[in-house]
């Protein structure tokens, strides 16, 4: 068999039946002649977020995978595999390769040398009979340890190079988890126990874990608050009555007021550094359980640690919890449940103007409230695009299941919310999935509804037009007011419609509900559907001091 036709039968054998990809590669018949279908995107950096939301939904179990050719094909995902590297998102990439013996000469863009700073491991495959060997230490890394993208580049003669069909033999990866010694996980408790306000902090370590359950009994058992971090958001349900909201940027005002009086911070699955996330609080105690030891006093020194696979570490934690409390754990005796829900409805009440606002142009909060009168939340899967779009949906969305909204804010590029969409739909073809994005980011990727329609992808596209790019003016005012360089124009709706999409405008608060009706009755049909909302600028954001 040829190099290319082993790697396809190792996608296969690891549970892949599609990848994404831009051609030129001789991979990519090698893989449709296996079975496995590929989905052809407009432009490569789409092409490894649609990778990069599959593995997001799946939780790295299935790996997404982004095919590409040499040269252009590599500098052109360079964006994309940057963002799933600061978001910790395993994502394998298989670009092609210069032949081996024009390599090192610098004729051509070199992924191996360049993609070392944004890849968990990068390297070439050498002969086609080491493609197993190669594989396998590639899907290792993916699925073991802090997740991030993986590149193995292919050279050309690689590729084609035969080899016996006997000398190919490949058993698919499965991952290992570890836990913490126990000597840190019961000083751990001892101290958080003793604390007077103690909060916990999960980050999207906990829904890679798939330890939702864990964290929501070990919450019950110690009645400690949960907040989560924008890209933890759904590891914790947001119904829970010890549930603190996100702490993104923006948040609740549940996460800002057990944010100022904590004296106890506990990260679980975060690696607590600085970013779009609420700080880490100063002068208290701090704790943290990661899988990774390059996140451990990253930025900030811990007083107590346990390492290791966040639902592992949590089985631990609620069997020394019971050692010192009891099967029955600790009263609410502090009455964290009823503070919690004193200021849900606080806050709540503070924003209703804005849910119910019959303002025109609309305001995106009354969007972001139709939207989830429509929807049934269990079964949507929901994110956003960066800017004002990530700031004004985070807080207020209320998760209910586990990845039923990606979050991400690490790295923030334009247009990455669409391919998340795509490729989350792929993985969940079941759920209801929706993208939230500005007209600026519709400019950096609205080509690909083009490929959610030739693909029959069916997910929704809410672009939030206000028609200019927000808060930006504050940083060129001249430019603005004289040339009105901060203005955008577009009818996105018809590129939409264009596009192959079902595709509304729409102008009023009375037309959004039958909008997003017609929205999903399209879904249902096959049909991807673009809405376009006039809103206006709207800077008002959930934020505390």
């Amino acid at each position: 068999m040829t190099g290319d036709t082993a790697i396809a039968k190792i996608l296969k054998a690891e549970g892949l039946d599609w990848f994404s990809c831009f051609p030129n590669h001789s991979l990519i018949d090698a893989c449709a002649k296996e079975g496995l279908r590929p989905i052809l995107c407009r432009q490569e950096r789409t092409g490894v977020n649609i990778a990069d939301g599959f593995s997001r939904i799946k939780n790295g179990n299935t790996i997404g995978v982004f095919i590409m050719q040499t040269g252009p094909g590599a500098e052109n995902a360079f964006g994309g595999v940057a963002q799933a590297y600061a978001d910790s998102v395993p994502v394998l990439l298989l670009p092609g390769g210069p032949p081996r013996s024009r390599q090192g000469m610098g004729l051509s863009f070199e992924s191996v040398e360049n993609y070392r700073g944004i890849t968990k491991w990068v390297s070439n495959i050498s002969s086609a009979d080491r493609v197993p060997e190669m594989m396998s230490r590639a899907f290792s890394l993916l699925k073991q340890g802090k997740p991030g993208p993986v590149m193995l580049e292919i050279p050309s003669d690689v590729s084609t190079e035969e080899f016996p069909d006997d000398a190919f033999d490949y058993t698919p990866v499965e991952p290992f988890k570890c836990g913490a010694s126990p000597e840190d996980v019961r000083e751990l408790i001892t101290a958080l126990l003793r604390a007077e306000c103690p909060v916990i902090s999960a980050g999207q370590g906990v829904l890679y874990a798939e330890a939702t359950d864990a964290l929501i009994e070990f919450a019950e058992l110690t009645n400690i608050p949960v907040m989560t971090t924008l890209a933890g958001k759904s590891a914790f349900p947001e119904t829970h009555p010890l549930s603190l909201g996100t702490g993104a940027v923006s948040c609740s005002l549940m996460v800002a007021r057990f944010m100022q009086k904590t004296d106890f911070f506990f990260g679980i699955g975060t690696s607590m550094t600085s970013g779009f996330k609420v700080p880490v609080p100063k002068g208290v105690t701090l704790a943290q359980s990661i899988i990774s030891l390059e996140d451990v006093n990253r930025e900030h020194r811990i007083d107590y640690g346990a390492m290791g696979d966040a639902d592992v570490v949590l089985q631990q934690m609620i069997e020394e919890a019971k050692r010192q409390l009891g099967e029955r754990g600790m009263e609410d005796t502090k009455g964290v449940s009823a503070e919690i829900s004193r200021l849900k409805q606080e806050w709540t009440g503070e924003w209703s103007s804005h849910f119910q606002s019959d303002e025109v142009p609309m305001s995106p909060y009354r969007v972001f409230n139709e939207i989830a009168g429509v929807v049934d939340n269990a079964n949507t899967i929901i994110t956003h695009d960066s800017g004002y779009p990530r700031e004004q949906l985070a807080p207020f969305w209320e998760t209910v299941t586990p990845r039923g909204y990606i979050g991400w804010g690490a790295s923030t590029q334009l247009g990455y919310g669409l391919g998340l969409a795509i490729g989350a739909k792929i993985a969940a073809p079941e759920k209801q999935v929706i993208n939230v994005m500005g007209d600026a980011a519709f400019g950096m990727a609205g080509l690909d509804i083009e490929t959610a329609v030739r693909s029959e992808i069916p997910i929704i596209t809410v672009i939030l037009n206000n028609g200019v790019m927000t808060h930006y003016d504050h940083h060129m005012a001249y430019a603005s007011q004289r040339w009105g360089s901060n203005r955008l124009t577009g009818e996105y709706a018809e590129v939409g419609a264009g596009l192959g999409a079902y595709a509304e405008k729409v102008e009023s608060p009375d037309q959004l509900a039958p909008a997003l009706w017609r929205a999903v009755e399209a879904n249902r049909e096959g049909r991807p559907a673009v809405l376009e909302m006039m809103t206006k600028v709207e800077e008002t954001l959930s934020r505390y001091e």
